[in-house]
């Protein structure tokens, strides 16, 4: 199946030019736009990554969720005994 593409036109550093220029003498990327592409893709991957990160570190300093989750814990310890009796 054949993916929508639309052409896009960014300015780079000269040296990243060079770079890319390089890697693709070097035959390690079917094209310029999969090597771009594929590094966008791990960039945004990672800018996410970054985001999820940082909720996770306010929801560590949310004392309502804390104790949300501290319930959540409570309420579950006694069904995961029982259920670990069972399993045994």
């Amino acid at each position: 199946m054949r993916r929508s593409t639309r052409k896009a036109t960014f300015n780079l550093d000269t040296d990243v030019l060079a770079a890319l220029d390089e890697a693709m003498a070097m035959d390690l990327a079917p094209s310029k736009n999969a090597l771009v592409e594929q590094a966008l893709q791990n960039e945004l991957r990672e800018l996410r990554r970054q985001a999820r990160q940082k909720l996770w570190q306010q929801g560590a300093r949310d004392r309502l969720l804390l104790r949300d989750v501290q319930g959540v814990e409570r309420e579950f310890l006694t069904a995961d005994a029982d259920t670990a009796r069972r399993i045994v």
